[in-house]
This record gives structure tokens, C-alpha cells and sequence, in this order.
């Protein structure tokens, strides 16, 4: 049995609709007012829930701590992460104010927590969930708190082991939380899909027990539209107003258009599944009919003549006896004349 996680009145996991979250991040770039506009553009699309990361800057990053290769590619090699980061950095009066936005546009606020205060600041505004960067997947400690807070927690495993993530699952099991649902992840910004190893969620599915879902760093949407088809429970996609603009994760974003395709493509995915029986579709009655062949006169059969092979052939349409009765139809007689051409009907028959 996989664990299911209920968020929000949402139940999650096998046999629910894919949960999509609109990863803003820190595409704000530092600003309040951008970050409600990315909300405005997650409503419109018809995400579950959209995302930001809520941090302090000094307390993830070291003075010391370089960009990387990505975070150069996409801002320049000058520079400390440090200063970076806190360039992207709310405070927690804006985070308390989108929170209470997203209420209002009826779209579920989510957060990433990078330290203990972030994450006992967001249980306390009344997140429903926390979401787990990949970057934490190894911090263990950290893991514990959150476990500790009773919130379901979305993990998601980029740049880990299977190892890595056992140990995580059983630091926050141990904890006593079980609402956890895993993503895989590829934490490459862009990710190439040649890299993107879907079946790790099937692989990590069936050694935990849990839901899981994929985390999505590729450029467009036929990944993620993949990781549903193959039974991705949540789907995670950074979006900006933007590609152009100025930040790190820009480029490996969804534009607002973009993001919407996405959702409509993951409904469509969702729809086609189906529930796995092997049965016609009410759609298909006609076709049937049309595509099918039946039993017809091969020539002119007076009446009272015994049926041979040669006088019976098979043509469409298929609203006539079927060819799987052609041996029982051959060596009967027929009660009527019947027409080369003409499907034959069991009322003709003796």
C-alpha cells in the first residue's frame, strides 16, 4: 500500500488528481509587488498551490560559499552566493502578506523553509504543508525539526542517493511523521531530460511506500507531462513573468502561457489514463459498426441451398453475424433467397 497525504482538503497520491505546484521561488527578484504578480499568473493558470522559499539569507549561505556554475551562467562570476541570495531575499511581513493574498485569489500558499525559524514562522502563519528543498536532503537535523512540526512534508531528492533519501524518510518517520511525499528531482537549472530518470520515482514508490511525485528543472512541459503519465502524484515547475529577466532560475522557468499548458496538458494526461480496464469507449459504437466485418453472400444463394464455404465471405460492416460464426453458418440452409452481397442474418437460417 502507498501512503497518501492529505494538504488542504486534498488527498494526494494514487488514484487523486496530480497536485501542481507553481514554484515561484525566488523568481520575485527581492520584490513584494512582482511576487503578487506571480500569484496572479499561478490563479490564472489553475495550479493547486503556488510556492515561494523563506529564508535568511546569513543563515544558509557562508560568506564563503561560491555561486554555482548555474548562478554564474545566469549572473555574472562576480560576486558571493551570499550576495546573491540576499538580494532574493522577503521578509517575513512579506511573506505574512502573500499568504493572506493567496487566500483572497483562493490559490494554496506554500513555502521552503531553509532554517528553524523560516520553518516555525510558516506553521505559525498557517501553512498547511512544507515543502523540502534537495539542498536538505542530507541535513538531518534539520529534517528532524521539521518532521516535529506535524505538517506534511513534500521531500523532494535531487542530487541524492537511494541511500540518502532511506535516511531521510526514516529521520522524519522516527519523528513520527508520516504524511511524506517524495519528489524526484533532477538539480540541473536547466536539467537536461536525457538525465531527467523518471522511474527513480517508481523505484523509490516501491522501497518507501510512499507517494511521489517529480520535481521539474527541464526546459517545457513534455517532462512533466511524462512523470504523470508514468503516475507522478505532485508536480513542481518554476515559473516566471519572464525568461528574460535577471535571476538564477529565470531561464529554467515557464512563462505564464507556458504554465497553463501545462495544466490543461496534465488534466489531459490525467483523463487519457483512464482506469486500466480493457473495454470499448462509448465513443467507439460506431466505428465498431463501420470497422468491423460480418458474414456476407458470396454470390446468389437460392432458398433451401446447404451453405458451403465458398458462398460465404467476410465484409464490412459489422452489424451482420460475426466471422468468428462461420464455421456454425457453413452447412446450413437457407429459409430465404439471399443476394450476393447481402449480410446474412440468423432469421435466413434453418
Amino acid at each position: 500500500m502507498v501512503t497518501q497525504v492529505e494538504i488542504a482538503g486534498r488527498k494526494i497520491g494514487p488514484g487523486h488528481p496530480c497536485f501542481i505546484i507553481a514554484e515561484a521561488g525566488v523568481n520575485h527578484n527581492g520584490n513584494l509587488d512582482m511576487a503578487f504578480r506571480l500569484v496572479d499568473a499561478a490563479a490564472e493558470a489553475g495550479v493547486d498551490a503556488v510556492k515561494f522559499q523563506t529564508f535568511h539569507a546569513e543563515k544558509l549561505v557562508s560568506p564563503q560559499a561560491a555561486k554555482a556554475s548555474y548562478q554564474m551562467e545566469t549572473t555574472g562570476k562576480t560576486g558571493s552566493q551570499l550576495d546573491l541570495i540576499k538580494k532574493l531575499e522577503l521578509s517575513f511581513d512579506d511573506f505574512r502578506a502573500l499568504y493572506h493574498y493567496c487566500r483572497e485569489k483562493s490559490i494554496l500558499f506554500l513555502s521552503t523553509p531553509f532554517d528553524d525559524e523560516s520553518a516555525d514562522f510558516l506553521v505559525g502563519l498557517g501553512v498547511t504543508a512544507l515543502k523540502v528543498g534537495s539542498g536538505e536532503i542530507t541535513n538531518l537535523p534539520f529534517l528532524e525539526h521539521l518532521a516535529a512540526l506535524r505538517k506534511p512534508l513534500i521531500l523532494s531528492t535531487g542530487m541524492s542517493t537511494l541511500g540518502e533519501v532511506e535516511s531521510a524518510v526514516n529521520i522524519i518517520r522516527g519523528v513520527g511523521n508520516s504524511s511524506l511525499i517524495l519528489l524526484h528531482c533532477v538539480s540541473n537549472y536547466p536539467a537536461d531530460p536525457a538525465d531527467a530518470n523518471l522511474r527513480s520515482m517508481v523505484t523509490m514508490e516501491r522501497a518507501f511506500g510512499l507517494s511521489v511525485g517529480f520535481s521539474d528543472h527541464t526546459v517545457g512541459i513534455a517532462v512533466p507531462l511524462a512523470a504523470v503519465a508514468l503516475g507522478a502524484c505532485v508536480v513542481e515547475k518554476h515559473f516566471t513573468l519572464n525568461r528574460t529577466l535577471e535571476g538564477p532560475d529565470h531561464r529554467a522557468s515557464l512563462e505564464p502561457v507556458e504554465l497553463l499548458e501545462m495544466v490543461k496538458g496534465i488534466r489531459i494526461v490525467e483523463d487519457a489514463l483512464g482506469d486500466g480496464y480493457k473495454r470499448p469507449s462509448s465513443g467507439e459504437a460506431n466505428t465498431s459498426e463501420v470497422a468491423r466485418r460480418s458474414l456476407v453472400a458470396a454470390q446468389d444463394i437460392p432458398t433451401g441451398t446447404r451453405l458451403t464455404l465458398e458462398m460465404v465471405t467476410i465484409r464490412r460492416p459489422g452489424s451482420g453475424l460475426p466471422p468468428v460464426m462461420r464455421d456454425w453458418v457453413i452447412g446450413r440452409y437457407t429459409k430465404v433467397f439471399i443476394p450476393s452481397g447481402q449480410l446474412i442474418q440468423l432469421e435466413m437460417l434453418a
